[in-house]
């Protein structure tokens, strides 16, 4: 355990920011599950709202720095794929 003043605060400024990663993770995660299963149920109107949502989501966890850039828009990509297939095949 930490013994200097400085060093029990990083510990408590570790716990803290850790929190709210998990958090923003957790609901980034969260969000892409929701997305997945409206895909895999085929329904291209609720999935056309839900991407927006995710998106964004994705976009932030970028800018907090949970994901890297380039994995956000591999995500990104992959999705607005699906989406836009699910769409063009119920038309």
């Amino acid at each position: 355990m930490a013994n200097h003043y400085s060093a029990l605060k990083r510990v408590s400024q570790t716990r803290k920011r850790t929190a709210v990663n998990r958090r923003n993770k957790g609901m980034l995660r969260s969000n892409l599950r929701n997305l997945r299963r409206t895909l895999a149920a085929k329904d291209p109107e609720k999935a056309q709202q839900q991407i927006s949502q995710t998106l964004s989501r994705i976009d932030k966890a970028v800018q907090k720095g949970i994901l890297h850039k380039n994995t956000a828009g591999r995500l990104k990509s992959r999705l607005t794929v699906r989406v836009n297939a699910l769409a063009a095949a119920k038309q």
